[in-house]
């Protein structure tokens, strides 16, 4: 799997990551406009509007699930680049790597739950099973604030290993910052990362199957 998104191009990695989302909220949004250009006529029909807005609540049903699909591919690429360029980290350079590991997944986690807890309050099915309902509002926000304290070190992690593995020696802040906010904002950094992220997969490879060769 880290593999594949090593390998793949910027474009695909954008439709996979923010396509999908755009195009299902897209409809979305049209399909709402679309039925407040005719409840006008709904009620003349004999239908009330309740009812069709019941009828139609569905779409929101899926948008947890939506969320959930960009999050995973979101995260996925972070842990691939992190997971996948330490072979191209020299040797006498230690990164801490089980840091990022058990950071990684707190807010993956926490996030996949909140949108778990969002498609239960919009399919109406029980929720109890939450265990964080009736917990104070202040360890929900700690758990919130302290979940993107953990993705921001993530991004920052990221950064640091790809600009390590460009330069092959230790690096500062000043060194990845770029790729610091280009991680940020991926919607844009994604086509600008991945390309890198694609030739030192390639030098990589191209230098292992040389040492093999000889």
């Amino acid at each position: 799997m880290i593999n594949l998104y090593l390998k793949a191009k910027h474009w695909q990695l954008f439709i996979l990551m923010l396509g999908i989302p755009l195009a299902y909220q897209l409809y979305t949004i049209s399909h709402f406009f679309g039925l407040q250009t005719h409840s006008n006529s709904i009620s003349e029909g004999g239908v009330g509007v309740t009812e069709v807005l019941n009828d139609n609540i569905f779409y929101f049903d899926y948008f947890p699930y939506v969320m959930i699909l960009h999050i995973v591919m979101f995260f996925g690429w972070l842990w691939s680049i992190a997971i996948g360029l330490q072979q191209n980290i020299p040797s006498e350079i230690k990164m801490k790597v089980k840091k990022f590991k058990v950071l990684f997944f707190i807010p993956l986690i926490y996030i996949i739950s909140i949108l778990l807890l969002m498609a239960g309050l919009f399919s109406g099915t029980e929720i109890n099973s939450f265990s964080f309902i009736g917990w104070p509002l202040y360890i929900i926000l700690l758990l919130h604030l302290f979940s993107m304290f953990c993705i921001f070190y993530c991004m920052y992690f990221v950064a640091k290993t790809i600009k390590t593995a460009e330069l092959k020696r230790k690096v500062e802040f000043g060194d990845f910052a770029g790729e610091f906010f280009l991680l940020w904002f991926y919607f844009i950094g994604v086509c600008i990362i991945q390309p890198k992220v694609n030739k030192l997969y390639k030098d990589e490879n191209t230098a292992i199957n040389n040492s093999q060769m000889q």
